[in-house]
């Protein structure tokens, strides 16, 4: 029998871990609430967490790092770690409120071509390029694609949530004098039926029926993660796929607050006071003025969704606030199966142990090693880059768990 001591990456053995696991159960038997622990280790502290799903894996990002964790053709789990670069955490006025928010969705579409080009890698759906000369050239390459899917996609989101409701808004009730908050309801109105119509459409499609599972299992993991839960499989599937600080959520809130601050300027008044009759000019000035008011929706919609109602979700008020945005998500997340938690708590474990120093009994990166894995760069699973940490993780769980887990 093998009686070597494993070491936990802080200097503890097993006896010492033992001993302080004995020491960490009488204190929280005075308290009201356990110690949290990471898979069995006291230490690990609950924090805040965000993610996305991607192709065929998870993002999940922290502080100051973010991973993203997905399985390769072989059903390997791979994990890239990335430090976190945020123009708001160099910029003060960034910070302040309303504003942040705004900052904080550019950098998260950002954020989320990086991650799904990656992923993409991983999947294998992109080839990777050997050698420095043609990382560059990647490197240059996905730089722009990331420019081209950002300005596609905000593009395509004007057209189809501020000018097509506008353009049908007009058609129904004409350019003239009207009820300011009647006109915004119906196109409010417009624009959540288009989105719910996107949404179920596209919900149809395999692929994205996956990529919503994957969605279920970061919001499984985040909660297991907020409660301070072990990271296991068994202990996140007990929690829901819906989730009150999610995009969908955030996007609801958006379109509800738009309905209030687009009221707030009357238009037909300033086009009748200015003498302008001419249907296009009028509906020209409606889109200016919806446009020029959108960051100001998305800095409320922010405040509201993220920074109040996630942390008083106790109270009755916030729980009828968030309630569409919850019940949205039942469109845009699905239940997971065992393998895509697996994948979420790995970009979890990587986040965690770069910001909190948690090292497990037997590391992700030690089981790659032992097991001879490489990653996609030809570097054996767990090696560290100035810039980005690669592991290779063998199927964490190659046998089906019991149904209901």
């Amino acid at each position: 029998m093998n009686n070597e001591q494993t070491s936990y990456g802080d200097g503890l053995t097993d006896s010492q871990v033992s001993d302080q696991a004995s020491a960490d159960e009488v204190a929280s038997a005075s308290t009201s609430t356990p110690a949290p622990t990471f898979n069995g280790v006291t230490g690990y502290t609950p924090m805040p967490i965000g993610g996305q799903a991607v192709m065929e894996g998870v993002m999940m990002r922290g502080k100051t790092v973010w991973a993203v964790a997905a399985r390769d053709e072989q059903g390997e789990i791979h994990v890239e770690q990335h430090p976190l670069k945020t123009a708001s955490s160099r910029n003060a006025w960034m910070q302040w409120p309303v504003i942040r928010g705004v900052v904080g969705l550019v950098e998260s579409l950002a954020l989320g071509t990086k991650s799904l080009a990656a992923s993409a890698r991983i999947a294998g759906l992109e080839e990777a390029e050997e050698g420095k000369e043609g990382q560059d050239r990647e490197s240059a390459m996905t730089k722009g694609m990331m420019a081209v899917s950002m300005a596609l996609g905000i593009g395509m989101a004007v057209v189809l949530f501020i000018l097509l409701p506008t353009f049908l808004t007009q058609l129904v009730m004409g350019g003239g004098a009207e009820n300011l908050f009647a006109r915004n309801a119906l196109d409010g109105a417009i624009s959540i039926i288009i989105f719910l119509s996107y949404i179920y459409a596209i919900s149809r499609m395999p692929d994205i029926k996956r990529v919503f599972q994957y969605h279920g299992a970061e919001h499984k993991v985040i909660h297991a993660v907020e409660a301070g839960d072990p990271l296991t499989v068994e202990s996140a599937q007990k929690y829901d796929t819906m989730h009150n600080r999610c995009g969908t959520a955030f996007l609801v809130m958006v379109m509800v607050l738009a309905i209030l601050v687009f009221s707030m300027v009357p238009v037909s008044a300033i086009v009748d006071a200015l003498g302008i009759t001419n249907y296009v000019a009028i509906f020209g000035i409606r889109i200016a003025s919806r446009l020029l008011l959108l960051p100001l929706v998305v800095g409320l919609a922010y405040e509201v969704t993220v920074k109040w109602a996630s942390k008083n979700t106790h109270l009755g008020i916030v729980k009828l606030i968030m309630w569409p945005g919850l019940q949205m998500q039942r469109l845009t997340t699905g239940e997971p199966d065992d393998d895509m938690v697996e994948v979420a708590i790995a970009a979890t474990k990587s986040v965690l142990a770069a910001e909190q120093g948690m090292v497990e009994p037997e590391s992700d990166s030690e089981l790659a090693s032992e097991n001879g894995a490489k990653d996609d760069s030809g570097i054996a699973g767990g090696t560290t880059g100035e810039e980005i940490d690669k592991t290779v993780l063998p199927p964490l769980n190659p046998q089906p768990a019991p149904a209901g887990v």
